[in-house]
């Protein structure tokens, strides 16, 4: 696993095939993002078929196969989507193109998989809902700081235990590596990538909704900055931001691109969810200074205090879930509300977001 770069982070889990073999055929269209891999991982693990790839770069479809040995090189994304047997489509193209490869794939009857963030318009959330309404089919979202990580995982089964009562608060924070040189230009045109909140964000804007149970939320403030990357002049590398769900809950949440070369991993990923009996801590992808792997889940409820490493003990349910119900058109790893609404949250963040002043100069003066 890619443990330097965020961009292609792809964890690897324990296969647990929930259908028969060649039941859930699916393809790949669209490798601008290293997210695919992951996409394609839990996909496989779960029982789906990898049949086909396409993207307009040889080179891209290159290391793709030489991933995915026995994966077949489409001549056009046409010849994908004519194929009656493939039942969803994985994509992790260029952001502002997410949404039109998604009308595409369902125009052509086939469930959606994106990466995160879905789109980058509130046009076109608005064209992916209807879309999703008209067709009965799923655009589906790899809200990956959640669905692939075990800690996650094993959060969200504690809080429905009741192991912390009623979620009050949940702090995410975010940080990334850049490593600016592996970086494709479209990554620093906010226009393709749709600006922090929008990007990274959408991972904090997911997680709110999803611990806290809410349905909607308001966005109370946020807030950008381009503190230290000023050749890209509409690039982002600092953003946050405060929410309030509908049932009462509030949620804050941070995200950068300053993890500095010292850490063991791309960043230093952390979630702090607070409850009416006790509170958790997610450290994601490390223990700083401690350990290397990450899986740590730290609990204090009434009971006591509990350290729980679940590196390779929870697995990845997501996937497993989003293939059953494809195949049974039930909504169980995630309802396509829940998907559209984190999308619109961060989309409505990224909108009303103030530049934060005094960028560009010494702040602390």
């Amino acid at each position: 696993m890619q443990t330097q770069d965020g961009m292609n982070y792809a964890p690897k889990g324990k296969p647990a095939p929930v259908c028969e073999k060649g039941e859930f055929p699916f393809a790949a269209i669209g490798l601008d993002h290293g997210h695919i891999f992951g996409m394609c991982n839990g996909l496989i693990e779960a029982g789906g078929q990898l049949k086909w790839v396409y993207d307009p770069d040889p080179a891209k479809v290159e290391k793709f196969i030489q991933t995915y040995p026995g994966v077949k090189a489409a001549r056009s994304e046409q010849e994908v989507l004519q194929d009656p047997n493939v039942k969803l489509v994985a994509g992790a193209a260029i952001t502002s193109e997410r949404c039109a490869l998604g009308m595409r794939v369902m125009s052509h009857g086939k469930d959606y998989f994106t990466d995160k963030a879905p789109l980058t318009t509130l046009t076109q959330l608005e064209q992916a809902r209807q879309k999703a309404a008209e067709t009965g089919l799923k655009y589906a979202v790899y809200y990956s700081e959640r669905l692939h990580v075990e800690s996650a995982v094993y959060a969200g089964q504690l809080i429905e235990q009741g192991a912390i009562g009623r979620v009050l608060q949940v702090s995410g924070y975010g940080p990334h590596r850049i490593n600016v040189p592996s970086r494709p230009d479209w990554f620093f045109n906010r226009e393709q990538f749709g600006g922090i909140l929008c990007d990274i964000g959408s991972h904090q804007c997911e997680q709110f909704l999803y611990y806290t149970g809410s349905k909607d939320a308001k966005v109370v403030n946020s807030q950008v900055a381009n503190y230290n990357h000023k050749q890209f002049p509409t690039f982002e590398d600092f953003g946050d931001c405060n929410l309030v769900g509908n049932n009462g809950s509030t949620g804050y949440f941070r995200v950068d691109w300053f993890t500095p070369n010292g850490l063991s991993t791309w960043g230093d990923g952390r979630t702090i969810i607070l409850g009416t009996d006790g509170y958790i801590e997610l450290r994601k992808y490390v223990d700083i200074a401690r350990e290397k792997g990450g899986g740590h889940v730290y609990l204090v409820n009434h009971e006591g205090e509990y350290h729980f490493d679940v590196t390779g003990k929870i697995g990845y349910p997501f996937f497993g879930e989003l293939i059953l119900d494809c195949l049974n058109r039930t909504e169980i790893a995630m309802t396509q509300e829940h998907a559209f609404k984190a999308a619109e949250l961060c989309l409505l963040a990224q909108r009303d977001a103030k530049l934060i002043e005094g960028v560009g100069q010494n702040v602390s003066q």
